[in-house]
Formats: structure tokens, C-alpha cells, sequence
């Protein structure tokens, strides 16, 4: 694609590792940097791309004020693409303003809210749960009865599984109502969805044109809600196509027809599905228009040799592109580790997670003086995360538990409210001993 005429894609967020793809690919591009992404110091842009600060990434006001602020305005664009969930729809709306390519802000609505979500895939005959919407949870006087005998409460347009909660009542309902009004959370339209069981299998891929060019299934180790609602550190595989290819085949028709449903013509996909081991019974539950999170980038690149990255920034600019996947035989997963109740003073490096065996990539989501608070609220609240490389799932649970038993060696935390007697007597006893866990730990 270098030339002359390059292509110019407006990114909205730094989205790990399409920058990179934008290099390699000779496409140049505005990267949109909301506040909170620049303070969280993710991803380096590389040399040569164009930075713009905002306060919103997500805000098609903020972005265009900065456009026209810095002069970039009138440039014409080939694309909008993101990989910021909240930034979906405004990428939809930015490109009809700039008159380039990107996902058409209808579609991009059916993939952000769970309730049009659920409606639109239901009707398209594939098996989903029933889904009932709240208006505003901060008030649900109005409801006597649960519609569903259990039910999950969740964010009509959330992520990460956060102030999601399974509810057995009107009664539970009517506490969350009451937790969720005096935390005064922003997001307030909330769906009731009936409980579907099971195991939690993720697929995530790639479409052109319409079709399935193509697609990953995966697992988690225990579902999302369940990890989250037990305080349960987030782990997940990648399955094999060719020694556990019933597993695709059972999952194949949901995912292609879910797809058709909701429309998803160019882009990648990240797909949730429950499936039921008891009945075989495979039943959709979520869908994004972009890549997955945790490391499912990179899971997928080393399983399959499939670059989501690259393949989302070709789809956004109309260039089919070309996959070749070569399946290895590993069984690759990644893992996340727990913090514990503190304030960080000391934690390894990725550096010294990737030198350890069977490490294939490390990420330390971190850092010294932060203070890590007991109980999960959300699927993103990791202190680090891990892929591996292993010959079977058992060897593999096995090398998850010995990195987390490592990990937790060498992380040190000391009580924010210890005193000063208590910080001295820590201070002298790690060097006498050698050790780097001091008393408060």
C-alpha cells in the first residue's frame, strides 16, 4: 500500500498494535488520544503517525472540535476505525460527517446494546435468552415480579462484565436498584437478561463482504460472571480445530447466523457463547464489533499466525485480506494474576515473566504506588496477564499455577495505613533476610 497516495484512517484511540499495522502497511493516521487513555500510558505510537489529544475519544464533538483545532479537518480520510467499545458508534457517525468508510452507525448500535442485540438475533431464529429492558435502575418501584427465574442485571452498552450481577428475585432486584442509586452510577439503562448456564466459549474473527474469512473458538476457564462475582483471577484458551473440532462444530452454525443477523459486513468480531455440556445445546450471549480483550490478539496470532490487528485496519480501508492460517499444536492460554489488598511498592517486570518457561508474552497492568483494592469489580481488573504455550490443558493449568505461586512471591504491598514504626521494622527486616516480602504483605 506505500506509495504516493497513501491511505489516511482516523483512529480513535490508540488501539494496540494497529498502529503498528499502519507502518507496516504504509497507511498514515490521525490517533485520537482520549485523557484517560494518555494517562494510563498505553501503547507508544510509533514514529511518524500523528497524535491528537482529546478529552473524549469516544465523543464525535470532542474529536471534531480537535480535527478542526489542529488544522486536520479538511484532510480527507479513507476510514474511522477504533478498537475503544465506547467508541464504536461515534466511529459510524464521524465517517457519514467525513464521508469515508467505516461500520454504519445502525450496525454499530446492534452490536454495542444488549437489549437491540438480543431482539435483533432472536428474531433472526437463533438461540439466545429472552431480555427485558430498565429504563433507569436507580428507580424500579414500577416492577413487582422478576419476568425470569433467574435473571443477569447488566449495562444495556456495558464491557468487562462490570455491574453485572445474577438476581433471584424482585427482592435481589430491588437491593442492586438501591446499591447501584447511592454508588450514583453514570450508566443507568440496564437490561434483565434470563440466565443461560454453561460453559462460556468466546470466538473472534474476521469478515469481508460478508463473509467469514476467518474464525477462532476459545473458552474461558470459568464464565465471567462467575469470576467475577467469586473474586476468581480470569483465565481462557484457545480450542484446537483439528483434536477438538466438534467443539467448532457445534459452535459454527450460531456464530455465522448471529453474524448475518447482525449485519456485520467488513471487520473483525469478538463472539460469547454458552454452551451446555449436558444437552450439547450452544446459545449466543454477546457479540463485538471489534477485537477481544485480555490477550486474545495475541492468543490468536500465536495459535493461528492470524494478525487481527492488520486484518481490521484492511477490512476498514475495503482491502480483503489475506489469511493463511497455520494451526500449531500447543494449546495456548493466557492467564491473569490477582493483586492483593495495598498500596504496590514493588512487582516483577513482563521482562522477567517472558524469561520464564513456557512464557510466550507478559503484560503488567500494575504499577508501583497503585493501590490494589480487594474484590473484583469488572473482567479488566487483572495485575497482570500471561500467555502460554503448553503440550495439553492440563499442562497448562499446571504452568498457570506455578507463574501465579512465582508472581505472587515477588509482588510487595504494604498497608496504607501501616505507621511508621511499622514501614522502619519492613525496611530492616528485607535486607536482613534477603527477602523481597516484607511483614505487611
Amino acid at each position: 500500500m506505500a506509495g504516493d497516495n497513501r491511505p489516511l484512517v482516523l483512529m480513535l484511540g490508540s488501539a494496540r498494535y494497529v498502529p503498528q499495522a499502519c507502518v507496516r502497511l504504509g497507511v498514515d493516521a490521525v490517533v485520537v488520544s482520549g485523557a484517560d487513555e494518555r494517562d494510563e500510558g498505553g501503547a507508544p505510537i510509533p514514529e511518524g503517525l500523528t497524535v491528537l489529544p482529546v478529552d473524549d475519544q469516544a465523543s464525535p464533538e470532542a474529536v471534531l472540535a480537535a480535527l478542526h483545532r489542529s488544522g486536520l479537518a479538511d484532510r480527507t480520510f479513507d476510514a474511522v476505525v477504533t478498537t475503544d467499545e465506547f467508541a464504536l458508534v461515534s466511529a459510524g457517525l464521524l465517517a457519514e460527517h467525513l464521508g469515508c468508510r467505516a461500520i454504519d452507525p445502525r450496525t454499530a448500535l446492534r452490536f454495542r446494546d444488549k437489549y437491540l442485540q438480543k431482539r435483533v438475533v432472536a428474531a433472526a431464529g437463533v438461540d439466545t435468552a429472552r431480555v427485558t429492558l430498565i429504563d433507569d435502575v436507580h428507580d424500579t418501584t414500577g416492577l413487582t415480579e422478576l419476568p425470569y427465574r433467574r435473571a443477569v442485571l447488566k449495562p444495556v452498552a456495558g464491557a468487562a462484565t462490570a455491574f453485572t450481577s445474577v438476581v433471584t428475585g424482585i427482592d435481589d432486584l430491588h437491593a442492586a436498584s438501591r446499591r447501584y442509586r447511592a454508588a450514583r452510577t453514570a450508566a443507568r439503562t440496564f437490561v434483565l437478561e434470563e440466565f443461560v448456564g454453561g460453559s462460556e466459549w468466546i470466538a473472534d474473527g474476521v469478515v469481508f463482504g460478508g463473509e467469514v474469512l476467518f474464525w477462532s473458538l476459545g473458552t474461558y476457564g470459568d464464565p465471567c460472571l462467575t469470576a467475577v462475582e467469586r473474586g476468581l483471577p480470569l483465565w481462557l484458551r484457545r480450542f484446537d480445530p483439528d483434536t477438538e473440532s466438534w467443539q467448532y462444530e457445534a459452535a459454527e452454525p450460531v456464530v455465522r447466523r448471529a453474524l448475518d443477523a447482525l449485519g456485520l459486513t467488513d471487520g473483525v468480531f469478538h463472539m460469547e457463547l454458552f454452551h451446555d455440556p449436558g444437552t450439547g445445546r450452544v446459545v449466543f450471549s454477546e457479540c463485538a464489533a471489534r477485537r477481544g480483550g485480555a490477550l486474545i490478539h495475541e492468543e490468536t496470532l500465536a495459535k493461528f499466525g492470524v494478525d487481527l490487528a492488520e486484518a481490521m485496519l484492511l477490512c476498514a480501508l475495503g482491502t480483503r485480506p489475506r489469511i493463511n492460517v497455520k494451526a500449531r499444536p500447543e494449546t495456548i492460554g493466557t492467564a491473569y494474576f490477582s493483586g492483593r489488598p495495598g498500596t504496590v511498592i514493588d512487582v516483577p517486570t513482563a521482562e522477567q515473566l517472558t524469561a520464564l518457561p513456557g512464557v510466550e508474552y507478559a503484560r503488567v497492568d500494575i504499577r508501583i504506588g497503585t493501590t490494589w483494592e480487594a474484590g473484583a469489580r469488572s473482567t479488566d481488573q487483572r495485575a497482570a496477564q500471561v500467555m502460554v504455550a503448553a503440550a495439553s490443558e492440563a499442562d497448562l493449568l499446571r504452568r498457570f499455577t506455578e507463574l501465579r505461586a512465582w508472581f505472587d512471591e515477588r509482588l510487595v504491598v504494604v498497608d496504607p495505613r501501616a505507621t511508621g514504626r511499622e514501614l522502619r521494622d519492613g525496611q530492616r527486616v528485607a535486607p536482613a533476610t534477603g527477602a523481597r516480602v516484607a511483614p505487611w504483605n
